[in-house]
């Protein structure tokens, strides 16, 4: 349609969340689906978090707020970088917007021209390369095989960086291999930066509490105070705290950038939620005992679902350090037949095998940046995880 802006021509729509869609309305048509597709945790919102709210509702905090985030909301922001990743920051170096795919947003639109390189490192969340190319930006996709644990090399970092490059951006743990990098690698990482100070770093931390076993979290500034003046920290509420719904992410970074942003936001959404952000500064205040808990089931659900795919013909599965996703590899299921004959030439085909022969919805690797692979969401019951990969199995066995 001419009346469209070319500039949209550039995205394309979220492959989770149209899978996800597709299995709902499936769902909705009576279909006996799982869903495995979406990124969101199954348990509720903590309930000291939802009083939160509802006393804001009562004293009548339902008022426009700061553009960019409440003084209030800041300062527990601060207190939380502070005293779980020690990084100092100030009021002033803290943007708030609603979700952190917003505060991404912001960031790339107001510092990537024309013609700027980012370097996404892949497997990759979906709306990372779509967003850098809305910002009229190049997203340089650098392959981070299985046999390196998924992760960046220094050297393939170093190798892609360019005069052009203006950020890394960094997901750790990853969405969708759950990946997380160790304060070893990250030094790393920080030692080839070092070289070259013309590139920042975004570092996506949404997945910061949600980690097993004997993983120990590390963010980029932490390990390299000297990359502290060039990182955004982006973090938020959705995984952890359980709060996808209510739309809160931040980030923490320069004066001047944070600066940007807020002109940005003023001229597009303005701010977050004043409900949000009163539930928002409980979240990070309040009793953190919840999160321990749910990362038991998480865990759990992690070794059921790694032990059964690992049990399929044909899929490969690695067991992740973090976030709520395994990545298996379905390569060995490549080539083969269905029983109607139709070979399964992709992950793509592969997914759709699943969801049209055994009602498992799931997501190609393809969206992600590396195939073949699928991506499967944990975050839900195990007797549904156990069902859903008894199916798989099941699907698996019948090609030929």
């Amino acid at each position: 349609m001419a009346f469209i802006a070319d500039r949209l021509m550039r995205i394309k729509p979220s492959p989770t969340i149209a899978m996800n869609t597709r299995a709902m309305t499936l769902k909705a048509e009576g279909k006996d689906v799982i869903g495995l597709a979406a990124g969101e945790p199954d348990f509720d919102t903590p309930q000291n978090i939802k009083d939160a709210a509802k006393r804001a509702i009562d004293r009548g905090d339902t008022k426009y707020t700061a553009v960019d985030g409440t003084v209030e909301l800041k300062k527990a922001i601060a207190a939380k970088l502070k005293r779980e990743n020690g990084l100092e920051y100030a009021t002033n170096q803290i943007s708030v917007g609603t979700g952190g795919k917003q505060v991404l947003y912001n960031a790339l639109m107001v510092t990537v021209n024309s013609g700027d390189e980012v370097i996404i490192p892949a497997p990759y969340w979906v709306s990372y390369p779509d967003i850098v190319e809305l910002c009229e930006g190049k997203p340089v996709s650098v392959p981070c095989s299985e046999n390196h644990g998924f992760k960046l090399r220094p050297e393939d970092l170093d190798a892609a960086i360019t005069p052009k490059t203006k950020w890394l951006i960094l997901n750790s743990p990853s969405n969708p291999t759950g990946a997380a990098y160790t304060a070893a690698e990250l030094k790393a990482l920080a030692d080839v930066l070092l070289k070259h100070p013309h590139v920042w770093v975004l570092t996506d931390d949404m997945y910061e509490h949600l980690t097993y076993d004997d993983y120990t979290f590390a963010t980029i500034a932490q390990v390299e105070p000297k990359l502290y003046p060039r990182t955004l920290t982006l973090n938020g509420m959705s995984k952890a705290y359980c709060m996808t719904g209510w739309r809160l992410g931040y980030a923490a970074g320069p004066v001047e950038l944070i600066k940007a942003m807020a002109a940005l936001q003023s001229q597009s959404t303005t701010n977050p939620s004043s409900i949000s952000q009163a539930a928002g500064v409980e979240a990070l205040n309040g009793p953190q005992d919840f999160i321990p808990k749910n990362n038991e089931s998480f865990k759990a659900r992690r070794d059921l679902v790694v032990k059964m795919l690992n049990e399929a013909q044909g899929l490969h599965c690695m067991k992740p350090e973090g976030a709520f996703y395994v990545y298996p590899s379905c390569a060995g299921a490549i080539g083969k037949k269905t029983a109607e004959g139709k070979v399964i030439e992709t992950d793509t085909a592969f997914c759709e095998y699943l969801l049209e022969s055994v009602g498992v919805a799931t997501v190609p690797g393809t969206a992600f940046g590396l195939a073949p692979y699928f991506r499967i969401s944990y975050a839900t019951s195990t007797d549904v995880l156990r069902d859903a990969c008894t199916r798989i199995q099941k699907a698996c066995a019948a090609l030929k």
